[in-house]
């Protein structure tokens, strides 16, 4: 096991019969991908609802294949560029199959309604059940390719490499307790490693594992100690969370215009008013207060990115990126609202096209990278101009008065769908008749908790319930819910839930 290349392995079988790969890593990524938790992808939230859309838009689906087909292309260009072969060899490697089943694999763990489903799952988790670690999709992710998953007759997850595994992990860390100590101390914490501005106490906003999974995750990384830091992605977990960033910058971009979200207007006044007037001036709390006046929220982005992320921020590439975006999405993709044409569906991919080579072709390797970067990154310029997509869409489509409508509606079904779940499993009446993947689920969670565990019984039954409801599509959340309320006239069975 001195090999480095080998320890890669660790922890993974040898290839089993029915796998169409002989390459360990191409098999980790035949075994995501024919995983039932892949397939449920299609029918889960990116962004915009698929069922309320009308157009062809982006599921978590597309969204993860999309994610790989940027990770590979920043692999296999990284691969060929002798700049930064030995940097990321003292890293541990880069391979290309590594960072496509990772990508593929990074969003198996979210839950129906996207992230908003995600937040509503955390908060009962916490308040409601008792469960300190809470839900997060990037640690449900780690859970369900380690444990819930099934093959055979065993919860074994889907067994992949130690590479594939550590890939898979954007925030190497639990939310409270490992490694110690423990990354939200640090000053500044890695992105995503601090507490929630309402929860102080609440451990990290976002991190990669549950405790139940940490002896995995250890093991994981094991063959990476020594190469990066213990609260640091490899190399290749950082071109996997780079692509994330590339792929929610653009392609969201592209569904938003496609249903005619995305106005011209709104986006070209807050650009061109903030390039326009001299809005650096403004006192904080007069910004706050001007805030519905065109220029101010970008404004605010530019000063949250000096107070975040002063080792990259600058205010020349932020001006330069603003002008870009304004130029190529105000000027370009949304000069013409989009018909359904092949003409508008033309130039959509080439909008996509040109930023995603121009992205990906700016990436760098550092082996000394910031605590609040990866050691694989976009050039400054680049970075700006993805930080001003985000912003787009983020001021223009999430924080839209309608689509905070629809998503209470979605939020108070989840939380409805929890509790009608509880109560089935502590009717005593019912215990032969619940769905036999509940109790399996029921069954892993109590194995999991310690014998004398304050409140086990409950707690476990609570586990298998977020597991259970995170597991379900859009859809199925509705007609579950819509049955368990009594709403439905038709006898829901859907194999895979039930």
């Amino acid at each position: 096991m001195d090999d480095p290349r080998a320890r890669r392995l660790f922890g993974d079988s040898l290839v089993a019969p029915g796998d169409l790969a002989t390459s360990p890593f191409r098999v980790d990524r035949d075994r995501i991908v024919s995983s039932p938790f892949f397939a449920r992808l299609g029918g889960v939230t990116q962004v915009i609802s698929p069922g309320g859309a009308g157009l062809l838009v982006h599921n978590r689906l597309t969204h993860s294949l999309k994610v790989a087909q940027v990770g590979r292309a920043i692999a296999e260009r990284l691969a060929a560029d002798p700049r930064y072969a030995d940097v990321l060899d003292k890293l541990g490697g880069c391979d290309p199959d590594v960072v496509e089943a990772a990508a593929l694999a990074h969003d198996l763990g979210h839950p129906p309604f996207g992230h908003l489903g995600e937040r509503v799952l955390d908060q009962l988790a916490r308040q409601r059940l008792g469960l300190r670690d809470g839900f997060e999709g990037n640690a449900q992710s780690y859970r369900i390719v380690t444990s819930t998953e099934i093959r055979g007759q065993a919860t074994i997850g889907l067994n992949l490499t130690a590479a594939t595994r550590a890939a898979i992990l954007k925030y190497p860390w639990t939310r409270r307790t490992h490694p110690a100590p423990h990354p939200r101390f640090m000053d500044p914490p890695p992105r995503g490693a601090a507490a929630p501005p309402d929860d102080p106490d609440g451990g990290s906003l976002k991190f990669g594992a549950y405790t139940t999974e940490v002896e995995d995750m250890v093991q994981a990384r094991l063959p990476f100690a020594g190469r990066v830091a213990d609260w640091q992605q490899t190399a290749e977990a950082s071109v996997m969370d780079t692509a994330d960033d590339i792929a929610y910058a653009i392609h969201d971009l592209e569904d938003v215009h496609r249903v005619g979200v995305l106005q011209q207007g709104s986006v070209a006044a807050e650009l061109m008013a903030w390039q326009r007037s001299s809005f650096r001036e403004v006192p904080d709390e007069d910004l706050t207060d001007a805030q519905r006046r065109p220029g101010t929220s970008i404004e605010a982005l530019r000063r949250q990115l000096h107070r975040k992320d002063s080792w990259i921020s600058d205010d020349e590439a932020f001006a330069a990126a603003v002008e870009h975006v304004r130029a190529e999405l105000v000027d370009g993709l949304l000069a013409e609202a989009f018909d359904g044409s092949l003409d508008a569906e033309a130039q959509v991919a080439a909008f996509s096209a040109n930023w995603t080579r121009r992205l990906v072709e700016s990436i760098e390797v550092t082996d000394a990278p910031a605590v609040r970067s990866g050691h694989v990154l976009l050039a400054p310029a680049q970075w700006h101009e993805v930080q001003v997509l985000k912003f787009v869409q983020n001021r223009f489509v999430l924080a839209r008065p309608d689509l905070a409508l629809h998503q209470r509606g979605q939020a108070r079904l989840l939380g409805s769908l929890v509790e009608a779940l509880l109560a089935w499993l502590a009717d005593p009446d019912e215990t032969e008749r619940l769905p036999r993947r509940i109790r399996d689920l029921v069954e892993l969670a109590e194995a999991e908790l310690p014998e004398g565990t304050p409140d086990r019984i409950y707690r476990a039954r609570g586990r298998a319930v977020i597991d259970f409801v995170a597991a379900l599509t859009d859809s199925q959340a509705v007609a579950l819910m819509d049955a368990l309320s009594g709403r439905s006239r038709q006898l829901w069975t859907d194999a895979f839930v039930l």
